[in-house]
């Protein structure tokens, strides 16, 4: 019995433990069943060390990408635009009408992406901007004044409200590099690395071109190593690269009054420019050798093509740069200087933001004189009805020194100068139109369309915090035109900028411009 009892305890254990056992099992399964699957590991963004500081890892990718751009502010004082002097326009005029200031916003974003290929690296890169810039008033000719238009947007539009309140929008940038080729919007590369900048803020001086916004091209860079590099370029030329082909059998008073030799006459592209340069880029500085070569392509001698048209001239244009770093006045100081010659290719030693008309205004000592101009105007070349073209002439410099102070503060001391020279021929067109146009007092030996143009500036830069610098840019503008002294024209009424039909003596002008600049970089 006492046998039988344990069997029957044992079996009782026996069903217990398997009991027991399915329960867990059966527990186990629906708690596994209730559990959540293991997350995927999250991709976190990982700096980017191979193409330098700021890039960073696109997640999935062998992409790096890197954000920057910055935030600007400009007051410019005796101007209507930022930073150009007061050479033209109601500016020009000096009357009531120019502004006594003008300012300017804008936001900048650009977009770098780089990604290591068996060709070296493959780059995109995209740079763009908002700006607003205050607008001016122009007289209606009734004794009312019309505000004039923002990036193309008619006042009282322009005035409001809206999606850019409106300013405008600016493509700067948009190009590819690969396996030495750029093709895109980018700088140009008859440029120097400092553009139209040597020392400065102020946009108008001569002596190179600079393109800051870009032109489209299609480019290949050699790399020969120890910093030297040779470019071969196509770029467009008509968006940047051409100021004026002047008819000067269609001038008119008006025009010439503000400076225009003739209507501009161009013709749609035929080429583009074509560009080389040469450039050793090292630790004590830089040089550079820039040629361009520019087809003048114009329209015709009249409204139709019955009328013909010139054949097509090349003209050209050459610059020298030199940079000097690690000079003896302090660290980080620097000289920038440039030098060009153009003929039929102007553009290239005017650089794209300077005017190619000029019409300003000031005193006279003449008796029964109202008012003293200086006139002036730029082109690549002139022609008169069933002629051929005459090409332009121009040379100049440009220079700047940087001296800083301390981590904070530095100087720059900037200047540059410009000459105009039209052929025999070309004078003998343009002021036969002055004189029947305008009536020029001194007659055809005292009239000489060539001009000087020079600017000197100072500017003074403050930067507390990195990347956040506030300036001050003063700049002396000259024209110097070479109209035989005691020279007067009759012009006619000009509405628009308020000045009364009367004789004006021709004499030279200058002016004085400021701009104070905030800007913070990221």
């Amino acid at each position: 019995m006492i046998f039988g009892k344990n069997c029957d305890f044992e079996g009782r254990t026996r069903l217990r433990v398997l009991g027991c056992a399915a329960g867990l099992l059966a527990c186990s399964g629906a708690q596994a069943a209730d559990l959540p699957l293991k997350a995927k590991g999250v991709e976190y963004v990982k700096v980017c060390s191979l193409h330098g500081a700021g890039f960073y890892y696109v997640p999935g990718t062998d992409t790096c990408v890197k954000l920057g751009g910055y935030l600007r502010t400009d007051l410019v004082v005796n101007s209507n635009s930022d930073f150009d002097p007061a050479y033209n326009g109601v500016a020009g005029a000096r009357t009531r009408l120019g502004n006594a200031y003008t300012s300017r916003s804008r936001g900048d974003l650009n977009i770098d992406t780089r990604t290591a290929t068996e060709y070296g690296t493959l780059r995109t890169f995209f740079e763009t901007g908002l700006t607003w810039t205050d607008a001016t008033y122009s007289g209606a000719g009734t004794g009312a004044t019309v505000y004039s238009s923002i990036g193309g947007v008619q006042a009282p539009n322009n005035a409001n409200s809206g999606a850019i309140a409106g300013g405008t929008v600016g493509v700067y940038s948009a190009f590819i590099q690969f396996a030495g080729f750029t093709i895109g919007k980018a700088i140009s590369q008859f440029s120097v690395p400092w553009t139209n900048y040597p020392a400065n803020n102020y946009d108008d001086l001569p002596g190179g071109t600079g393109w800051v916004t870009g032109v489209n091209q299609f480019t290949y860079t050699a790399d020969f190593g120890q910093g030297i590099t040779a470019s071969f370029s196509a770029q467009d030329q008509v968006a940047h690269a051409t100021t004026n082909v002047w008819n000067v059998s269609a001038a008119t008073a008006a025009g010439l009054a503000a400076g225009a030799y003739g209507v501009n006459d161009i013709a749609g592209t035929a080429t583009p420019d074509f560009i080389s340069m040469l450039r050793i880029d090292q630790t004590w500085g830089l040089f550079q050798a820039s040629l361009a070569a520019h087809d003048n392509h114009a329209a015709y001698y009249g409204g139709d093509e019955t009328t013909g048209h010139p054949s097509d001239k090349w003209g050209w244009a050459t610059q020298l740069a030199l940079s000097i770093k690690n000079i003896p006045t302090g660290p980080g100081d620097t000289i920038n200087m440039s030098g060009a010659y153009t003929r039929g290719a102007s553009r290239y030693n005017f650089n794209e933001n300077m005017s190619t008309t000029y019409a300003m205004y000031g005193g006279t000592g003449l008796p029964g004189v109202y008012q003293g101009i200086g006139l002036a105007g730029l082109s690549d070349s002139v022609f008169v009805n069933g002629s051929a073209q005459e090409l332009t002439t121009t040379y100049g410099f440009r220079a700047g020194y940087t001296h800083n102070w301390d981590a904070y503060w530095n100087t720059g001391i900037y200047g540059g100068w410009g000459a105009v020279r039209y052929s025999s021929i070309a004078k003998s067109y343009i002021c036969g139109a002055f004189i029947a146009g305008l009536s020029l007092s001194s007659g055809l030996a005292g009239c000489n369309p060539d001009y000087n143009y020079g600017a000197l500036g100072l500017i003074t830069r403050w930067t507390p915090v990195k990347n956040l610098t506030f300036s001050a840019d003063m700049a002396y503008t000259m024209l110097d035109q070479k109209y035989a002294g005691g020279s007067t024209v009759t012009l006619p009424a000009q509405a628009s900028i308020a000045k009364p039909a009367a004789v004006y003596e021709l004499k030279d002008q200058s002016t004085v411009t400021l701009l104070l600049r905030a800007q913070r970089n990221w």
